[in-house]
């Protein structure tokens, strides 16, 4: 599984959501939610909206070798 993948379904888990319930909150049906996540095939925008839907904060940076982010 790739690791954007693996980190939505353990944001469900601690959320306490279901792979369903997430797909209904995003007008998608729950096995087109999980062919994208086998396919780790999500866009920046998409994940920003996972990230709001989950009630949490969505950060895509590049790290450089002394931890400066960009």
């Amino acid at each position: 599984m790739n690791e954007m993948s693996e980190k939505i379904r353990i944001a469900l888990i601690k959320k306490g959501m279901t792979l369903t319930q997430l797909a209904e909150k995003m007008g998608v049906s729950q096995p087109n939610l999980s062919k994208k996540l086998k396919r780790n095939n999500f866009n920046e925008e998409e994940l920003r909206r996972i990230a709001k839907l989950l009630d949490m904060k969505y950060e895509a940076y590049f790290v450089m070798g002394d931890g400066t982010k960009i």
